[in-house]
């Protein structure tokens, strides 16, 4: 079994693209695809199917897809137990973020390693939660940043901080002027938010039925660029936690009113994959993101 050819496979099935498997490791399509042809020829028939779009798993390739999760998980593990067999930190940390809180607290966080622990590496990558939840789950990354809804944390998580829900609109907008709003106010207006699966999507459900309410949701869209843009040009609104309402306030002409009875809370926290190995290098990792929290 050759681990790297393995990995390739694993990030051809994760961007659907040998071109983008390419870029990723500084190589050329062509070299790719003679490696992936090699895996096929090992395995007896072909992993993917090539399209217009980039590639497919064919039938044999989602047959060995978890398999080759688990072994690569294993082989990764074990050569972290190897690599960390005394207490020095040292090794890749894969981190997996929200957008909008992946800076300034990731970028501070990789100062800060520079520093203290100059052999540590980060491998961040940026999405919405249910991709994040999924990453975690089959252990694409050993940590995750992402919101949680329930006021407890579970499974091991660490809450960094609280965060409130603020319904945004657009420059000048008579009803986001007021420092609040109640959340029976937003029902009737026309809002963007996020595609589903979204789990804000079901805290948002769950809140309107507790409540007796119907939200109108009248565009869907991942990115909250795409939202605030909608919001400041076409009379829709949005709603958003503090974090991402900054950065976007930035560069585009909003405002918002915190959204209040019931305040909708949210709580950013620090999550390990169930598949990971707790490392000297991911332990410090963590302990100073818990530090930094207050950038959040």
């Amino acid at each position: 079994m050759n681990y790297d050819l393995w990995k390739i496979f694993l990030d051809a099935v994760e961007l659907g693209s040998l071109s983008k498997v390419a870029t990723l490791h500084n190589s050329n399509q062509p070299q790719i695809s003679r490696q992936m042809n090699e895996l096929e020829t090992q395995c007896g028939g072909r992993l993917f199917n090539r399209t217009g779009r980039g590639v497919e798993l064919t039938d044999l390739g989602q047959h060995l897809l978890p398999k080759i999760r688990s072994w690569l998980n294993v082989t990764e593990q074990l050569n972290n137990e190897i690599l960390h067999s005394t207490d020095t930190p040292i090794g890749t940390v894969r981190i997996a973020s929200l957008p909008s809180t992946a800076h300034p607290l990731l970028t501070t966080l990789y100062q800060v390693l520079k520093q203290k622990y100059p052999l540590i590496k980060l491998s961040v990558r940026e999405g919405q939660g249910v991709h994040l939840e999924k990453w975690l789950e089959d252990g694409s990354v050993d940590l995750a940043i992402l919101y949680r809804f329930n006021p407890t944390p579970k499974q091991g998580d660490i809450y960094l901080t609280e965060a409130d829900t603020y319904l945004v609109g657009c420059h000048a907008d008579a009803l986001t002027q007021s420092k609040e709003i109640h959340f029976k106010e937003i029902t009737h207006l026309p809002l963007v938010t996020f595609c589903r699966p979204s789990n804000w999507r079901n805290f948002l459900d769950h809140m309107a039925y507790e409540h007796g309410l119907e939200l109108n949701i009248v565009f869907e869209a991942d990115s909250i660029s795409l939202q605030t843009h909608l919001v400041s040009t076409s009379g829709i609104y949005t709603m958003l936690g503090p974090q991402a309402l900054m950065k976007a306030s930035q560069y585009t002409p909003i405002q918002a009113s915190k959204i209040i009875s019931p305040e909708l809370k949210r709580y950013i926290s620090l999550s390990l994959s169930k598949h990971g190995y707790l490392t000297p290098a991911c332990k410090a990792v963590m302990d100073e993101i818990k530090l930094l929290s207050y950038l959040l």
